[in-house]
C-alpha cells in the first residue's frame, strides 16, 4: 500500500466549518467510504467510528483528535483528513476544541497495521513543530505529502 493511496487528495479537506462532533464524524465516514463503496459503507464506519468514540476519547489534545476503527468489509486501510476553521468539543483531555481530524479505517483482520499506522501519527502529532507544520499547511496536496512522509515506513512494511 502507498500512503498517497492511504490518504488521497479527495480524502482531505482543509478550512471546512462543522457545528458537533457527531457532523464531524458523518463527513469523515463519507470520505473514508469514498464514492465507489455508497452509502451504506459510509453508514457501518460511522457505526464503526461512534463505537470507537463511546470506548473512550479520540481526542489527543492540541486541537488534534484521530477517530479509528477496524471494518470488516473493507480491503485496504483508508484515511481521510479534515482541518476545521473553527474548533469542535471532542472532550478532549487538555479541554482543547479540535481543529485537526485525522480518520483511519482499518480492515477487521489487521490490527498490527492499525496499531502501526496509529502509531507513528502520535509520534509526529506530539511533536510541536510538526503539528504547527500540519496545521499551517495551505493546501490538500501539502497535507497528503506530510501523511506521505509521516506514514513511509508504515506502508513499506505492510506491503512486503
Amino acid at each position: 500500500m502507498n500512503t498517497a493511496e492511504l490518504f488521497p487528495i479527495h480524502h482531505i479537506r482543509i478550512d471546512e466549518l462543522y457545528q458537533s462532533r457527531k457532523r464531524v464524524l458523518e463527513v469523515l465516514s463519507g470520505l473514508l467510504a469514498d464514492d465507489e463503496l455508497g452509502g451504506q459503507q459510509a453508514t457501518r464506519i460511522f457505526e464503526a467510528l461512534v463505537a470507537r468514540e463511546r470506548l473512550g476519547c479520540t481526542a489527543i489534545g492540541h486541537g488534534i483528535a484521530v477517530p479509528h476503527g477496524r471494518v470488516d468489509d473493507i480491503l485496504t486501510p483508508r484515511g481521510a483528513l479534515i482541518r476545521l476553521r473553527e474548533g469542535v468539543d471532542f472532550g478532549a483531555p487538555d479541554g482543547a476544541p479540535v481543529t485537526l481530524v485525522i480518520g483511519l479505517v482499518i480492515p477487521e483482520d489487521c490490527p498490527e497495521q492499525h496499531l502501526e499506522i496509529l502509531g507513528r501519527l502520535a509520534r509526529h502529532l506530539n511533536d510541536p513543530d510538526e503539528r504547527d507544520t500540519i496545521m499551517g499547511a495551505q493546501s490538500a496536496e501539502r497535507v497528503q505529502a506530510l501523511m506521505v512522509e509521516w506514514l513511509k515506513d508504515s506502508a513499506e512494511a505492510t506491503a512486503g
